[in-house]
């Protein structure tokens, strides 16, 4: 799959999140087989009395070691479909949507046997002298019971205070008899590429483990929800490193370590952690207790490219252009509109999708927020009551279902390479469209024009051609000769895809 074709299929939502590990053939789960990674290094206040003598790192190491705890949990009993009884294994569908049947497969329960009690393993690290832990949820998702080791070796039982799935953060609590040693929170906004960072936790279980490395890059998206900005590193991880810190030179925390990319499963200096800036906001209201409520807007959105912005009158590629609004959603009853570019939300500014997701998603439900909108060639404001994010308001599908009408006549359209035809009752059968939908079916595509080179398919239906509709192939051909007659420079198309609306600009031919 190509990575456009990938960035098509996920297109982001401003609705939901998922948090992740991922590799691109083997997958590494916290769990049974969990592994993850780390990063960072900054230029911050150092922690007293710790230098780094001849370009040790023993003194570091020797103050944050300490706080670095070792988490065993005891996951619900599998059944046949090596399934947790009464669970989901984390992430599942979101590996299979990405990899198929390529993923690490759960053990499966040998048959006519009772189902097998397994153990995942991961690391975590103390931010309370009152003994409160971080972790990443994926690590103690779906547990019976969870067991605590600290470096001394004193094993303890812990409580699970809170969890997040979307930024894939948990809180644990465990009581000791002595005030424990903690580790203090970093900046990892200050981290730049090439800072030194080391990753500390237990991988494989063989004891607490140091590995050092550099940033390698910021702002990663894994496409696994709202939340997505990992630090990339290539200091070494691997499976029981999820949920363990990452530490600069001073020895604060400046990330989590929550995945790695990898071809066989272990560490090929890739890894990906969770930033502290994020996660210190998160870990702090999931220390009063419970989960977090995410606000839901109800759009499907993708990013607002050169030739989209040329098409709409933008003088510059920016915001989330709105793509399809969702029956009902706060959005909807808010009055956004299709072809809608959201360039700002409860007045931040937003410079792309996932800039407009993780705003919406840190508002609380209920919360009256300004929605800032480019509307034909209008900037506008409205009033938006933002709702609540259910687990099943899931992103909208990738829209690459379409599939190629029988139909041998059409128009052709040669300035963007395309054919186009009307809607039959047999291309409706085949596309599976309503019979109140309209517009001028994609029956072919030049590989070497415009169109094909912007992502059009055969199959698909265009139902607008530059935010005005079109009801056929006729006159969808008609508005795009009037759009090259205007001078512009590309035309604006909104496409359905299976069950998905994208908008789709083509560049018209120079000259």
């Amino acid at each position: 799959m190509s990575p456009s074709s990938i960035l098509r299929r996920h297109r982001v939502a401003a609705l939901l999140g998922a948090a992740l590990i991922i590799s691109p053939v083997v997958v590494s789960f916290a769990q049974s087989n969990a592994g993850l990674s780390t990063v960072a290094a900054t230029t911050q206040t150092p922690v007293p009395g710790i230098t780094a003598p001849n370009g040790s790192f023993a003194p570091v190491i020797a103050v944050t070691k300490p706080a670095v705890v070792t988490i065993t949990s005891v996951m619900k009993a599998q059944a046949e479909d090596g399934s947790p009884m009464g669970g989901n294994v984390p992430f599942d569908q979101f590996f299979q949507q990405f990899f198929g049947d390529q993923g690490m497969p759960m053990p499966k329960t040998p048959p006519q046997q009772q189902p097998q009690r397994q153990e995942a393993l991961g690391s975590g690290f103390i931010v309370g002298a009152d003994g409160t832990i971080v972790t990443n949820n994926h690590v103690v998702d779906g547990a019976s019971s969870i067991k605590v080791t600290l470096d001394d070796g004193t094993e303890l039982p812990a409580k699970l205070v809170g969890h997040d799935a979307k930024n894939d953060l948990a809180v644990l609590k465990i009581k000791a008899d002595k005030p424990l040693p903690t580790v203090k929170w970093g900046d990892s906004d200050r981290l730049m590429t090439g800072d030194q960072v080391l990753a500390i936790g237990n991988p494989f279980g063989i004891g607490t483990t140091v590995t050092a490395g550099i940033v390698s890059a910021r702002g990663r998206d894994l496409h696994s929800g709202p939340f997505d900005d990992f630090i990339q590193i290539d200091a070494p991880i691997n499976h029981g490193n999820s949920g363990g810190p990452l530490v600069d030179v001073n020895g604060n925390v400046i990330g989590i370590n929550t995945a790695i990319y990898s071809p066989n499963g272990g560490s090929v200096g890739v890894g990906f952690a969770i930033p502290s800036d994020q996660a210190e906001k998160v870990v702090a209201k999931l220390m009063k207790g419970g989960d977090i409520e995410y606000g839901y807007l109800g759009v499907q959105i993708q990013p607002v490219t050169p030739d989209v912005a040329s098409a709409i009158g933008l003088d510059h590629p920016a915001g989330a252009l709105v793509s399809q609004v969702t029956d009902g959603s706060p959005a909807a009853k808010a009055g956004i509109e299709t072809g809608d570019v959201i360039t700002g939300f409860g007045g931040q500014e937003i410079k792309d999708p996932k800039d407009l997701s993780r705003a919406v998603a840190d508002v609380s439900p209920g919360a009256k927020e300004t929605v800032d909108v480019w509307r034909k060639g209008k900037a506008m404001q409205i009033s938006a009551d933002v709702g609540r994010n259910a687990d099943d308001q899931k992103t909208a599908s990738n829209g690459n279902e379409g599939r190629s009408p029988s139909a041998e006549q059409g128009l052709r359209v040669p300035s963007l390479g395309l054919g186009l035809t009307d809607l039959t009752p047999d291309i409706r059968d085949q596309l599976n469209l309503a019979n109140n939908q309209h517009g001028a079916v994609v029956a072919r595509v030049n590989p070497d024009k415009a169109a094909s080179a912007a992502g059009l398919q055969p199959g698909d239906l265009i139902v607008a051609v530059d935010q005005t509709p079109v009801k056929n192939a006729r006159q969808a051909n008609q508005a795009i000769a009037e759009a090259g007659k205007s001078g512009k420079k590309s035309v604006l198309l909104l496409v359905d895809r299976g069950d998905a609306q994208i908008f789709v600009a083509v560049p018209f031919a120079a000259g």
